[in-house]
């Protein structure tokens, strides 16, 4: 969701260039916190880049980028992949990061199309983050997952701590952390005198388990968390059905 030029996308592509064939289809700026929005209202319009001597094809997308997948899936590819990639985010997409951010979306939506999937985050927002520490992990939980394959319907949300690739101590399974953004408006003044405002916060976590993604980061390990789109809480039906 950073855009076709960001450093992180450029990372992916390096590593997935030494799994098999790669087809890059990305949003032409940055897409940010777009959630799992499409593009309705709108025309899309796609470009495929030319790049001298380039072996890997790839489009620009001017939508978001569940757009992007659901584009590539029906007009580019003769077939569906075996792998969708979505990242490598500059910055968390760590627990209730995962609802906001448009990187998780789009291997969400491949999921949903029956595509295993991987979402790949560096806690590290900087544009010139240093994503050379972690390629050996990407490569290795990529592999393993096409070895392996997942479970229909789940997609693995991956974060990398912003570490040297020597300091991290492994990888971890883990839950989705309890944790949320105290948000507030910082309400300013245009010089014509009209309101806007910045959505502001602060990240609280609220919770003290260490199963949990954000323990995990925060004690020197690559945190996987699998997610699905099936947003049913079923431990919730017989009780409503108990109702009067």
């Amino acid at each position: 969701d950073d855009g076709i030029t960001a450093p992180g996308i450029l990372a992916l592509i390096e590593v997935m260039s030494e799994i098999g064939d790669v087809l890059v289809v990305a949003p032409d700026k940055p897409q940010s916190a777009m959630g799992h929005a499409i593009t309705i209202n709108n025309t899309i319009y796609l470009n495929k880049i030319s790049k001298e001597n380039a072996s890997i094809t790839q489009y620009s997308c001017s939508g978001t980028p569940v757009d992007c997948v659901k584009i590539a899936v029906h007009e580019i590819l003769k077939r569906k992949p075996d792998l969708c990639v979505s990242g490598i985010n500059h910055g968390t997409n760590s627990s209730i990061n995962v609802i906001y951010s448009g990187t998780m979306s789009a291997a969400v939506e491949a999921g949903i199309e029956g595509i295993p999937a991987i979402g790949f985050s560096l806690l590290d927002f900087a544009w010139d983050a240093n994503f050379e520490d972690v390629k050996s992990f990407v490569k290795k939980i990529t592999l393993k997952v096409l070895e392996k394959g997942l479970p229909e319907g789940v997609i693995l949300n991956v974060n990398l701590p912003k570490l040297k690739e020597h300091e991290i101590k492994g990888i971890k399974i883990c839950r989705q952390a309890k944790a949320q953004w105290v948000e507030k408006f910082d309400k300013r003044k245009t010089p014509q005198g009209k309101d806007y405002y910045w959505l502001t916060g602060d990240f609280v976590n609220q919770d003290k388990g260490e199963d949990t993604d954000e323990w995990a980061l925060e004690n020197g390990y690559v945190s996987v968390v699998p997610v699905q789109f099936d947003m049913t809480a079923h431990h919730t039906i017989q009780q409503l059905n108990n109702w009067n």
